[in-house]
């Protein structure tokens, strides 16, 4: 059985099941059971193989890891079963990948980094487990709201008219960072703003070697007065740990039109002046985007706290922050002061 010692969700420490915190944000204050009522999600029970594959078939939600739909019933999260709204995605280990075990801890950790280090707008999210210990990643729809209302949300590789149809297996990666920004001055309701969260996500996604950062991962969200803004963030990890990836997930990388700072033709990597130039850019104040990078660029003690407390293993743990500080390390490099 697992042993639990800091919150599964806020990573609170002294905790052995999830924090009062935790139940008031992700469980809309219910005490919720950190143990979901099933043995595995590769149960040798048939009836509980059958409940699983059946909900696959239900969720809508897109990507090539798995996703169920579950809901909070009387303390528990559960499968919804056929006419449920689900309220509540679970992602289960996935297979096929290096450290495949590492994965649920891997997100959960990144999304907390973003919200209490960086102050990101994050989907809520929390580690559930199975009832042998095996770790599940949790994340709260927010495109639902409490009295069952479904927000509208359109995602970047559909607002980009990028299909498998039109660009092949590989459409949600043909793009660029800038042209994203292109799409929430054309859609978002108070582009300035938007400009600059999805400015801090680019930027975090970097620094936490998030190399699958693509089209889908981006949208926007339908608010409570009917127009657009960016969602809150979601599917933020450190990819590192599983596959040898690019730096940015984007073929066209940051810049649209080839177009290269000189310090990236020099060095051949993304460092300070590729990013400030970024934020220029997309339309983030200079005095803005000179702020946030430097924020940005600051090693920041709470994300080792958070690493050594995170449900990741010894061996994983070290190399999540040695990839947090040599991305830091390229974000400090400035071609224009080395010249």
């Amino acid at each position: 059985m697992i042993k639990i010692t800091n919150c599964p969700g806020t990573l609170a420490p002294d905790h052995k099941t999830y924090s009062t915190r935790c139940i008031r944000h992700m469980f809309e204050g219910k005490k919720t059971s950190h143990f979901l009522p099933y043995q595995s999600h590769l149960s040798n029970n048939d009836q509980e193989m059958a409940a699983l594959m059946d909900n696959r078939k239900r969720i809508s939600i897109s990507g090539v890891q798995e996703k169920l739909s579950v809901i909070l019933d009387k303390g528990v999260i559960r499968l919804t079963k056929a006419g449920e709204q689900g309220t509540y995605i679970l992602k289960p280990i996935p297979r096929d990948l290096e450290r495949v075990d590492q994965v649920p801890a891997n997100e959960h950790l990144t999304m907390q980094i973003a919200k209490q280090v960086y102050g990101l707008t994050t989907a809520e999210n929390a580690l559930i487990f199975f009832q042998n210990g095996e770790p599940a990643y949790l994340t709260k729809r927010f495109d639902v709201l409490n009295n069952g209302r479904k927000l509208g949300i359109e995602d970047f590789a559909t607002l980009a008219g990028k299909t498998k149809e039109t660009d092949g297996d590989e459409f949600k990666y043909n793009y660029s960072y800038e042209g994203i920004g292109d799409l929430i001055k054309q859609y978002a309701a108070a582009a300035p703003i938007a400009l600059e969260n999805f400015y801090k996500l680019v930027l975090f996604n970097f620094l936490f070697s998030n190399g699958d950062a693509h089209l889908k991962n981006f949208s926007l969200l339908e608010t409570p007065a009917g127009d657009y803004q960016l969602s809150p963030a979601y599917d933020l990890t450190n990819s590192r740990l599983h596959v040898k990836d690019p730096e940015l997930a984007l073929k066209d990388g940051l810049f649209k039109n080839d177009y290269e700072t000189e310090s990236y033709k020099a060095n051949g990597f993304y460092a300070y002046d590729d990013f400030l130039e970024f934020g220029i850019r997309i339309g983030v104040l200079k005095t803005r985007a000179l702020k946030i990078l430097g924020d940005f660029k600051t090693e920041q003690e709470e994300v080792a706290t958070l690493i050594s407390r995170s449900f990741l293993g010894e061996d994983a743990k070290q190399i999540y922050l040695q990839t947090y500080q040599k991305r830091l390390s390229s974000l400090n490099y400035s071609f224009s002061n080395n010249i």
